[in-house]
């Protein structure tokens, strides 16, 4: 087995051992990393496995935002929640009671925020690319 060090020392290899052509520019994995203006809006090209990390967790968070944001709305809307039952036994126990009103406002504002938060979470996720994975309405050479 050889390394990147063995023979040419310009020969690149990526990470399953096989050669990348540093001087060819069709080699999607040559692709240079950054922010870029593209035809969807703006995208930032990352390496692969840090596409994966970002594609992921963003997804989760999303889903989790979206998950309590919808909770919350059902707390408010909902005088039976075991949600509200124990926002409002924690409340009653600290002291601090608000009117009934003010907790359906309080939770259902809260619950829409957290669906807000998700979905720009959930956005800014599917702006990142990876490195090599053009969008084959951006290649002129695709029919």
């Amino acid at each position: 087995m050889s390394s990147s060090t063995d023979g040419d020392s310009s020969q690149a290899f990526d990470e399953t051992g096989d050669p990348i052509a540093g001087d060819d520019d069709a080699d999607s994995r040559n692709e240079p990393t950054g922010p870029r203006k593209g035809p969807g809006g703006r995208e930032i090209v990352v390496p692969f496995r840090l596409y994966k990390a970002v594609t992921v967790f963003s997804t989760l968070a999303a889903v989790v935002t979206y998950f309590v944001g919808f909770t919350l709305i059902d707390a408010a809307t909902l005088q039976i929640s075991f949600v509200r039952t124990t926002i409002v036994y924690l409340l009653d126990s600290a002291g601090v009671m608000p009117p009934e009103d003010m907790l359906v406002a309080i939770l259902a504002i809260t619950g829409v925020g957290f669906i807000l938060l998700g979905t720009a979470v959930y956005v800014l996720g599917t702006r990142f690319r990876g490195q090599g994975m053009g969008k084959s309405q951006d290649d002129p050479s695709e029919t």
